[in-house]
């Protein structure tokens, strides 16, 4: 089946199908479909529906130093291991402005053309982002069956940062660069893997939104509403919004191996968390593997629900801003972050759980019982080391006044993060 895929994937990309050849094809396989009233939102034309500008390469004043996502700049479904060479050098406490790139929309499922993908859900050619168009056409490895989906820009050494250090990344600002993104179900993956798509691809309510190998991609426009940016859905007759929260996905810093890291699971040094928490003002402290941290960002999302149940979140490319800084050991950093990833918000410190913290190695057990014992152990250890709580009335305040949610459950390794409200403490 995956070599199917492959060559399947390799006929979408020479023919130049768009979304209604490949429904055209899907038809004609015995899919077809009507769209009536199931039909998305219409995406609105430039300068209507108060959605937002696209902001290109180069635009716009950003701050610090600025890394552009490029051929020399990127990597697609791999993550930086000890071989990889930084493309930027910032100092501790330097700030760097990434253009990040959603995979969605240039993935070989959908035809790695991405003026023809989105052109088809009515998006200008001057509203697809100009570096998406080129890595889409670029020469970048990327295996569709092996490699991750996401586009990972980096590595950014910061100077002085060594192993048993922690770097601390502060998001400073996340904007959002076009007025769409694009939310995916695929065969294999999500929370029902065997039962979804796989049930629904013969329905025709389904048919607008099948992509080649018959995955799922719904196209989901952005407008402003009452008090922010809105991503809108058929619902029957009428429609859903639901308020954009943008995060990114996928941060972290490389890993002491020498082999390939796929970019799904997450690890101890960080990558793709998805933690929807970890939004503008947040904290993410990541231990250090190797010499200059070299650090990395992908997998932007303009909001994501705690689960990412269907595979993807609401994808969609984010212009990011972090301030990196290298706390030494005893330093201004939790202790459980010199051994494990950690974060926090304003409102909340954010002890983390990985079911598989050494991603893939020996197999993986995707067990949330295994991610939740972890994030209630990181939780105790930040209480009593940090706080000064006897572990017995620790595990007693956990209980009762704290929350753990699930992170995902889609990227192989799973994650859970406890939400400790720091007002509790204020006294």
């Amino acid at each position: 089946m995956r070599d199917e895929y492959g060559a399947r994937a390799a006929e979408v990309i020479r023919q130049g199908l768009g979304r209604r050849g490949l429904i055209r094809a899907t038809a004609a396989m015995g899919v077809a479909g009507a769209l009536g009233a199931h039909a998305a939102p219409a995406y609105a034309a430039r300068g209507e529906g108060g959605r937002p500008a696209t902001l290109q390469p180069d635009s716009g004043r950003p701050r610090g130093a600025y890394l552009p996502s490029t051929e020399e700049t990127v990597r697609w479904g791999t993550l930086p291991n000890r071989d990889a060479d930084p493309v930027l050098t910032v100092p501790s406490g330097g700030v760097v402005t990434m253009d990040t790139v959603s995979h969605e929309g240039i993935l070989e499922d959908q035809g790695r053309d991405p003026v023809a993908y989105f052109g088809d859900h009515g998006v200008a050619p001057e509203d697809v982002l100009a570096d998406a168009k080129a890595i889409a056409a670029s020469n970048i490895p990327h295996d569709f069956d092996a490699d991750g989906p996401h586009v990972v820009t980096g590595p950014v050494a910061v100077r002085g940062a060594r192993p048993g250090d922690v770097l601390k990344i502060e998001v400073l600002d996340l904007r959002m660069r076009v007025p769409y993104g694009v939310i995916s179900n695929r065969h294999g993956k999500g929370a029902l893997p065997g039962e979804y798509p796989e049930s629904i691809v013969d329905d025709p309510a389904t048919a607008p939104y099948l992509n080649a190998f018959d995955n799922i991609s719904v196209f989901t426009p952005v407008t402003r509403g009452s008090g922010g940016w809105f991503g809108e859905l058929p619902a029957g007759r009428g429609s859903v919004r639901f308020r954009l929260a943008p995060f990114m996905g996928l941060m972290g810093v490389a890993v002491d191996t020498d082999e390939t890291v796929n970019s799904v699971p997450p690890t101890v040094a960080g990558g793709n968390l998805d933690i929807n928490e970890l939004g503008v003002g947040s904290v993410l402290y990541l231990p250090v593997q190797r010499p200059g941290a070299l650090f990395y960002a992908g997998d932007p999302h303009f909001v994501q629900g705690d689960g990412e149940v269907a595979l993807t979140a609401l994808e969609g490319s984010l212009r990011a801003t972090f301030r990196l800084s290298v706390v030494r050991p005893g330093g201004a950093a939790p202790e459980v972050a010199f051994e494990y990833p950690f974060a926090e918000t304003d409102d909340y410190w954010i002890p983390i759980g990985l079911s598989d913290p050494d991603g893939p190695v020996g197999g993986q057990g995707r067990s949330l019982d295994d991610a939740m014992k972890t994030a209630v152990r990181n939780a105790l250890a930040f209480l009593h080391e940090e706080l000064g709580m006897a572990k017995a009335v620790a595990y007693a305040y956990l209980s009762a006044a704290t929350d753990f949610e699930v992170s995902q459950v889609v990227d192989r390794t799973t994650g859970i993060h406890a939400l400790i409200r720091k007002a509790d403490f204020n006294r």
